[in-house]
């Protein structure tokens, strides 16, 4: 039994890494960068939030769990940048890493791959909402802070109009929204406006 469950705490710590993996997203108005742990639980709880609230008739459980599980990869590939030139290609790198932590004696979710390739490839309106409201928490954070990660890197309008433009067909609420502040976050000088 001790042997088992170190085993298991050795696999806590190995998801514990998520807390290291910084992204370029500041949260609090732009006080520190979040990490991708911290992110994955607004993430689980924007989703249920939203879900309920557009009356969506989601499976709450599977909604979650895509949320839990959307990130995992970065423990080991890092995270990648939205706007990055690597983005296509990053989820080689985080789906060896999901695979591997799969794999880990520790570990009791036995579909955690497959649940990971749900949310990184699937169709299902609780993938989609996900991968909704993933882009609009940082969006969220870029606001609150005035643009600070958007002035960093130098993103334009066009760059953040096309990473949002998936939403428009399932999710046009949020979509409207999002285009609102983006002419916001251009009138204020947040976003280059090209």
């Amino acid at each position: 039994m001790t042997h088992r469950l170190s085993t298991i705490t050795d696999y806590f710590i190995e998801l514990d890494a998520l807390k290291l993996v910084n992204r370029r997203t500041y949260i609090n108005g732009g006080e520190r960068v979040e990490n991708s742990a911290e992110h994955s639980w607004h993430l689980a709880m924007a989703c249920w939030s939203i879900s309920r609230s557009f009356e969506l008739g989601v499976s709450e459980e599977k909604l979650l769990k895509l949320a839990l599980v959307h990130d995992l990869g970065e423990i080991d590939a890092g995270d990648t940048f939205l706007y990055s030139k690597d983005r296509a290609s990053a989820h080689e790198a985080e789906r060896k890493c999901v695979r591997r932590l799969e794999m880990h004696g520790g570990n009791g979710v036995s579909d955690l791959a497959a649940i990971w390739e749900e949310q990184e490839t699937g169709s299902s309106i609780e993938a989609k909402l996900l991968k909704a409201v993933d882009r609009l928490l940082p969006f969220l954070h870029n606001i609150s802070s005035h643009g600070k990660a958007w002035l960093e890197h130098g993103i334009k309008r066009s760059q953040v109009t096309n990473a949002h433009e998936f939403i428009l067909d399932d999710f046009p609420e949020i979509h409207a929204w999002l285009h609102e502040k983006v002419n916001f976050a251009v009138e204020e000088g947040w976003l280059i406006d090209a």
